[in-house]
């Protein structure tokens, strides 16, 4: 092979490998959401996400979501559970509160922090879905 072309399928692997590297990080969400890097989930990183997509939701910044901006995250049912004041919305502190339940749920031996073994379960990827 000439030289070129040695040159071009090593600069095309190593493109390759660190595509794929960076779409699994992507796909990843402790990756994406584990800010001091220690391979888990904690409370307060959790509830950093879940803050940031309630802002994302909130097209209308009016500090509430309903059943229209959850997008299919909570059933009707779920987000009557969720709304003390029964106003029909849920505001920030009642959505933490229920990503809250979720973290606890999906945390089954208890320590606070949540692994990628843990998040594949049904309980992880519900929670998942109030985090992205």
């Amino acid at each position: 092979m000439p030289k070129f072309g040695r040159w071009m399928v090593s600069i095309l692997a190593v493109g390759m490998v660190s595509g794929s590297a960076l779409a699994a990080s992507r796909g990843d969400p402790v990756k994406k959401f584990d800010t001091d890097n220690d391979g888990t989930l904690d409370h307060i990183e959790v509830r950093k996400a879940a803050t940031a997509l309630f802002a994302r939701l909130d097209p209308d910044h009016d500090g509430t979501l309903d059943v229209r901006e959850l997008r299919g995250r909570l059933s009707a049912k779920e987000i009557a559970a969720a709304d003390p004041d029964h106003d029909g919305t849920l505001s920030v502190n009642e959505y933490l509160a229920v990503v809250s339940r979720r973290f606890d749920a999906a945390d089954p031996d208890h320590d606070g922090t949540l692994d990628g073994r843990e998040l594949k379960t049904s309980a992880g990827r519900a929670l998942l879905q109030l985090l992205q």
